[in-house]
């Protein structure tokens, strides 16, 4: 080609490229609050729009961590003395329609969804930012569970909780990142912003999209990497509970912090389960619930209305409702075997 030719063609094709419309820029934001890594993405906005929002979502995530806090000097944990040496205790507007979704969603889960743990948590050493290294005591265990507390014995009125249970200590543990994403996700879209990702520790919610879908990936509990990646649409909420998050390891056992209320000990069977719903709060605790119900998972999954589950038993197989097998897509080179299960 002539020399004149060839710089024709190459203005040109420097033009063409200045014409298409380019990508919008991902803005991303990350810090730690809650006791996990908090990443937030947005797509199409610029960062005169989305700073004062980012910002005012990261104080919320930081409040939130203080005011719930299980163990550390928090409102939570100023109730839970209260609770014990006098059976009653002021709380807050705000916790208080919180305590009162996640007695909504302890009743749904026919209680394995029990944020009234507390003290069998910290019985398990799970109260604490370093992890246990021993099996608490079988006694101890039995007299938590001859008292076992449950959310049905702690009643909410005016402004104040009360309990006749000595042994009732909350512990959000098992909701409060679903919370705190939900209202990161009603700050985004009352400032106008409308494809996001609100991800706490692997654990999120997405609007929107950034010119195609999200595609989300779902950690292998036993191995490095994905073992699945899910699309989303729309408006959804991704979490996993997984026996690899927080445990330890005792005599060749591992005691993982999902524990079973009805035994007092981590729940068998499951090594990771995942759930698909709109609401982070909701999926946040269905997860956990519907892997301490093990086989049982589908009847708990129906009664708090879930029905896109994808479970790992301890053995390997993947259990799917047929509405999550439509979204899977595995990704290691050897398909798991996969059982497909109704809800009821």
């Amino acid at each position: 080609m002539p020399k004149h030719l060839h710089l024709l063609a190459l203005l040109a094709a420097i033009l063409l490229a200045a014409c298409r419309p380019a990508e919008a820029p991902l803005l991303e934001r990350r810090f730690i609050a809650l006791g996990t890594i908090v990443d937030i993405t947005l797509f199409g906005v610029d960062a005169e729009q989305a700073d004062p929002v980012l910002a005012a979502v990261e104080r919320d995530f930081h409040r939130l961590h203080h005011d719930w806090h299980a163990w550390e000097d928090s409102r939570l944990t100023a109730i839970n003395t209260a609770l014990q040496q006098g059976g009653q205790a002021p709380v807050p507007a705000d916790l208080m329609a919180v305590l009162e979704r996640a007695r909504a969603l302890n009743r749904s889960s026919d209680g394995l969804f029990e944020p009234a743990i507390g003290g069998l948590m910290a019985l398990w050493g799970f109260h604490s930012n370093d992890l246990p290294d021993r099996v608490p005591d079988a006694a101890a265990i039995e007299a938590w569970l001859a008292g076992r507390p449950r959310m049905t014995d702690l009643e909410l009125q005016d402004g104040r909780a009360r309990t006749d249970n000595p042994r009732l200590q909350l512990d959000l543990g098992a909701f409060a990142k679903g919370v705190a994403v939900d209202r990161a996700i009603a700050a985004l879209r009352a400032a106008g912003i409308d494809n996001a990702i609100v991800n706490a520790g692997g654990d999120l919610r997405a609007i929107g999209a950034r010119e195609r879908p999200w595609r989300i990936g779902i950690r292998h509990p036993r191995a490095p990497g994905v073992l699945a990646s899910i699309e989303t649409r729309g408006d959804e909420s991704i979490f996993t509970s997984g026996d690899y998050e927080r445990y330890f390891e005792a005599e060749g056992t591992r005691y993982h912090h999902i524990i079973d209320p009805r035994s007092g000990y981590p729940a068998r069977g499951t090594a990771s389960l995942t759930v698909i719903h709109t609401e982070a709060a909701t999926a946040d605790a269905a997860a956990p619930a519907l892997f301490v119900a093990g086989d049982a998972w589908p009847r708990t999954a129906a009664d708090m209305g879930i029905n896109r589950v994808m479970r790992v038993r301890a053995d390997g197989t993947v259990e799917m409702t047929p509405a999550m097998a439509g979204r899977i897509r595995f990704e290691t080179e050897t398909e798991p075997a996969v059982m497909l299960r109704e809800l009821p």
